[in-house]
């Protein structure tokens, strides 16, 4: 029995995430029929980011286990044949049998994509939220200061989120512009549900000019999700990559680091 980990690039347009579920067809789901029909038995995978639905990865990592004598580096070229377009794996490796995705120490990097202009662009309308309301980027910059550290993000966590504590760490937001199309992009060690959504439609509303930068300390200190601006639409996120910093696992909250 080995372990490979998968790194993997999705469009998440036509997906309702990445974790399967009832109501409609998922990223895990496809990579899990794919993998059944390479292996010939059931084999279930383990995300390490459960994106929701419409949002994108170029490196979202997970993992399974199989008895197959195939080497781990091929498991990337016999599965993209079995995938659809909007779907690749990156990379395969074998990985220790006790390498967890969820459990490792890592930083996650994400981008928010907005295209402001006045009118919209076809090609682009799954990729960024479009805006055609100007956005002062300097604002934005000098609001995400505030959030750079570690912080109760309790006012950027989405509803239903079952987690022990609000408390996260984020190494660095950078925003940035070419021509029409602004990038936030933001690494940290840990997300809440929809954290970087809900950032990404706060900074919006003082780059509108709604609040002045100085307001984002204010919804930090509120710890209240009424606080903050509205969930940025799911279009406009990538997850770009996972930075796995260190071999040991770390202690999952509440939850054994096993999976079946």
């Amino acid at each position: 029995m080995k372990r490979v980990r998968l790194t993997i690039a999705y469009d998440g347009t036509n997906y309702c995430g990445w974790q399967i579920q009832p109501n409609g067809i998922t990223i895990q789901e496809v990579l899990e029929n794919c993998l059944e029909d390479l292996t010939g038995k059931k084999t279930p995978i383990m995300g390490a980011s459960r994106t929701d639905t419409g949002v994108h990865a170029l490196g979202n990592v997970a993992v399974f286990d199989t008895d197959m004598r195939m080497p781990g580096e091929k498991f990337s070229f016999a599965l993209n044949q079995r995938l659809p377009e909007d779907i690749r794996i990156q990379k395969s490796e074998e990985v220790p049998l006790d390498f967890h995705p969820r459990y490792r120490e890592s930083e996650k990097t994400y981008e928010y994509k907005i295209l402001n202009r006045q009118f919209p662009i076809p090609t682009q309308r799954l990729y960024t939220h479009f805006t055609y309301v100007p956005l002062d980027i300097e604002k934005m910059r000098e609001a995400g200061k505030y959030l750079v550290g570690e912080h109760d993000f309790k006012s950027f966590c989405g509803a239903g989120a079952q987690v022990k504590t609000t408390v996260r760490k984020i190494q660095e937001i950078c925003i940035s512009r070419e021509d029409s199309l602004i990038t936030i992009k933001i690494r940290g060690k840990g997300f809440l549900y929809n954290m970087v959504r809900i950032i990404a439609g706060s900074l919006m509303e003082i780059g509108q000019g709604m609040y002045p930068p100085e307001h984002m300390k204010e919804i930090l200190e509120a710890k209240d999700r009424q606080a903050a601006g509205p969930t940025a639409p799911a279009r406009g996120l990538t997850l770009v990559g996972i930075q796995y910093l260190e071999e040991k696992p770390i202690e999952a909250e509440g939850e054994k680091v096993t999976w079946a």
